[in-house]
């Protein structure tokens, strides 16, 4: 077994792999960090480099998430933590690796895609009603970061209504992890939230070509 800490630090190592900063530069010749929104994330490489990519680099990072959360967890200890504790606290590290990289000058993404792969891993079904969520809204405003933060506001929302209408428990701490996931977001997407209140929030047309 290995102490909690080695874990942590691993989940953020893992989350700090900028994937698709690494994408653009190797398969589409560009930093895009320089181009489109200047996001390093896999929205932002879709309106510059495509749909395939976009969907590679995205189950990408969600896996990055969900591994921390799931894979590196499982072979820590902690005398002050629970199991499901320790999950929370790598996922958590990847999500913070993943806005925070240590490979890009602690700039990254906006943290949607890990956070996914974190709540996957915790709360696989919640997940997927956020994730039809984000579906309906993005569909109908062809806002990404719209979609984004309506389906992490959801979560605690869904995670509740669970509980009430069919007496599904989750525990505290998942509570507050998705609580807190959701304000992060919120806080990495407040440049977007502005340009959304401005109207001046690029739209993004999935499977044909983006309207500026």
């Amino acid at each position: 077994m290995v102490p909690l800490y080695v874990g942590i630090v691993a989940a953020y190592i893992l989350g700090s792999i900028p994937t698709a900063l690494i994408a653009g530069r190797l398969i589409a010749g560009i930093d895009i960090r320089t181009t489109g929104s200047r996001n390093a994330g896999a929205t932002n490489l879709y309106r510059v480099a495509g749909l395939k990519l976009y969907i590679a680099v995205l189950g990408f990072d969600i896996l990055k998430g969900f591994a921390a959360t799931k894979w590196i967890s499982q072979n820590l200890f902690s005398d002050t933590f629970s199991a499901e504790q320790i999950m929370i606290l790598c996922g958590f590290s990847a999500v913070a690796g993943h806005i925070f990289t240590l490979f890009a000058r602690f700039k990254g993404g906006k943290g949607v895609a890990s956070a996914a792969g974190v709540m996957l891993a915790l709360i696989p079904v919640p997940l997927l009603l956020a994730i039809a969520l984000y579906v309906l809204i993005t569909s109908i405003t062809h806002y990404v970061s719209l979609g984004s933060i309506g389906a992490a506001v959801s979560l605690p929302l869904i995670c509740l209504i669970s509980y009430y209408s069919f007496g599904i428990v989750y525990s505290l701490e998942i509570y507050l992890v998705v609580t807190l996931l959701a304000v992060v977001i919120i806080i990495t997407h407040r440049s977007n939230i502005r340009r959304l209140l401005r109207g001046e929030e690029n739209k993004t047309y999935f499977f044909k070509k983006s309207k500026q």
